[in-house]
């Protein structure tokens, strides 16, 4: 991901993190109504899965993989990682679909670890934007908020979940509507703030 106001690209294709977001945001549609406890008939669980499959891990798995080609580090280190995360999601509704439940002990480790590589990535993105620290910032809430269910072995945080999902996905949807219009208008149509922080100047 770079500067959500940037046209220029150094390597061989156009910046493709407007595609990773939009990707993102389907697949937070997809699971809003799952997150919000909405009762799901089995094809109700294989259509959010394919959403999860086509979108979340195929736009960000392409994403990533062109971020990697045009030399930028972090967005396809975030956009190819993730993208795998939604393939599990993929598989886990499928999985629900036919009746059985993924390993708790399994996927609670999992997003610890999730958990931990999110914080790291969320520093390193305050660097680049505001809003970039704050989608990475509300995906370490919905961690923290699913690890919590996890482990309380309780839905007490099941509306966090859905609000930091629905949340997740409009920023990803504001991020990327700025990338595309705003070097095309001219101007700021979709208002983004600077570097949350500054790096150390160099002696």
């Amino acid at each position: 991901m770079t500067a959500p106001n940037s046209v220029a690209t150094p390597g061989p294709f156009a910046e493709p993190t407007p595609l990773g977001l939009i990707g993102l945001a389907v697949g937070c549609a997809a699971l809003t109504p799952i997150a919000f406890g909405m009762p799901l008939s089995i094809s109700a669980l294989k259509t959010a899965a394919m959403f999860c499959l086509l979108f979340g891990g195929g736009c960000q798995f392409l994403a990533g993989l062109m971020c990697f080609a045009n030399r930028n580090l972090h967005g396809g280190t975030l956009l190819t990682a993730f993208s795998l995360n939604w393939v599990m999601n993929w598989w886990a509704l499928e999985q629900i679909a036919v009746g059985m439940v993924p390993d708790g002990a399994i996927v609670l480790a999992v997003d610890v670890l999730f958990l931990v590589v999110f914080v790291l990535m969320t520093w390193v993105f305050g660097f680049f934007s505001k809003l970039l620290f704050f989608l990475l910032l509300d995906i370490v809430l919905l961690f923290v908020f699913r690890i919590g269910n996890a482990v309380l072995h309780s839905q007490v945080f099941a509306i966090p979940v859905a609000v930091c999902t629905v949340v997740l996905g409009l920023l990803a949807l504001w991020i990327s509507f700025g990338m595309l219009a705003n070097p095309v208008a001219g101007r700021a149509v979709f208002p983004f703030p600077g570097p949350m922080y500054a790096p150390k100047a160099r002696e």
